[in-house]
């Protein structure tokens, strides 16, 4: 009797748990599976889930979105950020839609969780796409503020909030977040020349239910930094291991993505190799809106 109730109660939190992630299915669970993984911290999948998780689907995939514990439409007062709970629901993610590998679509900061994660769980992972992702942070940060210090080097007022930045601990929520808010200053987020088809996906976007949920924790960095001891990470040697263990990486970014150098892409291209690296032209930091027919060309050419 006792076992049967220690039982019961796992069941219990383990259905507690379940119901603190979001997460969502798109096209035939017959098709391959493809997880996407956000960026953050204090992100969500709204954005892709409102403009392309569908379309992917329709391209011949079971397309699954999920926003992590603590952040999005995943509400949790709880959660600590760190990338063993970012591990756990994704392992959560595995377990409820009953998958025993699938391919892993990571975008920004999500790109190192999926980095991570594909190191960890190997046999969990058919590939690893990285899309305008992370993978050497301080390299971001650097080029960020370099470039910034040229855009402004006529502005006293900027230079002194770039020099302001650079005095900050660099493994700090408030570098980060500062360093990205003059990246934001400087456009380098926005696709240079918007298509009426990227417009129309940004309208799509807004005038719907998902943007609607585009709910943003703005305490997420500042818990991450506080609870995880890996952060600013150089995933290089990551990446190369995980290759040599046999599991193809893809990267597909945008040409005017501008948090990231020439130097960094080209250092990717290297890892991954030439015919599984794509850069898309007047595309920035969220392909998948500003150029999603290449985009899902892309991952549908690679990963089928």
């Amino acid at each position: 009797m006792k076992s049967f109730l220690s039982l019961l109660f796992s069941l219990f939190i383990i259905s507690v748990h379940a119901q603190n992630i979001y997460s969502k299915a798109y096209g035939n669970q017959k098709n391959p599976a493809v997880i996407f993984i956000h960026g953050g911290p204090s992100g969500n999948a709204t954005l892709f889930e409102g403009t392309t998780a569908q379309n992917l689907a329709d391209k011949g995939f079971y397309v699954i979105v999920y926003d992590r514990r603590g952040e999005g439409r995943s509400k949790d007062e709880n959660a600590t950020m760190t990338f063993k709970e970012s591990f756990d629901d994704l392992n959560q993610i595995y377990s409820a839609y009953h998958l025993k590998k699938a391919h892993i679509l990571a975008h920004s900061f999500g790109g190192i969780i999926g980095t991570l994660f594909t190191h960890q769980f190997p046999e969990k992972v058919k590939t690893l796409t990285l899309a305008g992702a992370l993978f050497t942070q301080q390299e971001t940060y650097n080029h960020i503020l370099n470039q910034a210090k040229e855009h402004f080097k006529n502005d006293p007022v900027q230079l002194k909030e770039i020099s302001e930045v650079e005095s900050l601990d660099k493994n700090s929520a408030a570098y980060r977040k500062r360093c990205y808010e003059i990246a934001g200053k400087m456009n380098f987020f926005d696709m240079p020349i918007p298509t009426p088809e990227s417009e129309s996906l940004r309208k799509q976007y807004k005038d719907g239910e998902f943007y609607k949920n585009n709910i943003r924790n703005a305490n997420s960095p500042i818990t991450f930094y506080q609870n995880e001891k890996r952060n600013n990470l150089d995933n290089t040697s990551v990446l190369k291991e995980i290759k040599r263990k046999g599991i193809s990486i893809f990267a597909v970014y945008g040409k005017n993505d501008g948090i990231f150098s020439q130097k960094q892409l080209n250092d990717l291209k290297n890892i991954v190799g030439k015919n599984n690296f794509k850069l898309i032209d007047n595309c920035s930091h969220y392909l998948f809106v500003d150029q999603q027919e290449e985009f899902l060309k892309f991952i549908e050419l690679k990963l089928k």
